[in-house]
């Protein structure tokens, strides 16, 4: 039997519930509109996917409960990474709460909205990711090429902490400029607690007429430098679907990953590398 395919970056949300705040009616389709479980569930079964990660896409305490509720109802939901305010005085207690959740696996702080690019190196901001280290919980960085220097130094500044840098921090993905963006994610992958996702690559892309050969520069080179076992897959759906379907994603990146890696190694970069990082067999210790 083949190895599970693990989604290791997708998104659920009810608009009504109304904290998402990079979210409005003129966005129109097709990201206006409800994603819940049952839109997934037929996309997975046609790709292959058996398990996802689900990852938060509002910063507040009640959309983190909110996934946490779904997960608990979703087998094929293996993990939720959640959002808390990583200057409140009471994070740590709050983390507490959260990792007695079976389902709660990772935290993320919505890194690319916060008008401060080093917000990740505030004094406070650094005394939760030692928290989260403590507790060998994982940690998503969500953000721009330009946050990686200030990436690089939290890193140095919290040794050991289990990260994974999302969308391979959304190069220029369009111009195909890798300049700048390569040394500095270089330079995050010395860290060996680190993996990064191949994922939110198309919407980088040109929307209208990407292809697998525009995204094999960034691949090509995030394999150079975290080697395969620190890679996974990520759809980004529902956001994807502003460049393409849930499909196009999984099969333009086996596309340009057998140029670069083993069939043993797709396997861990299909599924078993996010088991592994994400710890889904439960072991936190």
């Amino acid at each position: 039997m083949d190895a599970a395919v693990i989604d290791s970056h997708q998104h659920f949300w009810r608009i009504a519930r109304g904290d998402y705040g990079w979210m409005s009616p003129a966005m129109g389709e097709p990201l206006y509109r409800d994603y819940l479980p049952s839109d997934l569930t037929p996309l997975l079964r046609r790709a292959g996917v058996h398990r996802t990660i689900v990852v938060q896409a509002a910063a507040t305490e009640a959309e983190t409960a909110f996934l946490l509720d779904l997960a608990a109802s979703e087998d094929f939901i293996a993990g939720v990474v959640g959002w808390l305010d990583m200057e409140d005085p009471a994070f740590a207690t709050k983390l507490d709460a959260l990792v007695d959740h079976p389902k709660f696996v990772g935290l993320r702080p919505m890194l690319q909205d916060i008008d401060d690019d080093a917000y990740i190196l505030r004094p406070a901001a650094l005394s939760s990711l030692s928290a989260i280290r403590d507790r060998n919980i994982a940690f998503d960085f969500l953000t721009y090429p330009r946050h990686l220097a200030h990436v690089a130094k939290a890193l140095e500044a919290v040794p050991g902490l289990r990260a994974v840098i999302d969308h391979l921090s959304k190069p220029p993905i369009a111009t195909g400029m890798t300049q700048g963006w390569a040394d500095d994610l270089h330079r995050v992958a010395q860290h060996p607690n680190v993996f990064c996702k191949l994922s939110g690559m198309i919407t980088e892309a040109c929307r209208d007429s990407w292809s697998p050969d525009d995204l094999a520069p960034f691949v090509a080179h995030a394999v150079s430098v975290f080697g395969a076992k620190r890679l996974m897959f990520g759809s980004d759906w529902p956001v994807c679907l502003l460049a393409g379907s849930y499909a196009e994603v999984i099969n333009a990146l086996r596309a340009v990953l057998q140029n670069h890696i083993s069939h043993d190694e797709m396997a861990g970069v299909l599924g078993g590398n996010a088991a592994r990082f994400y710890r889904l067999n439960g072991a936190r210790k």
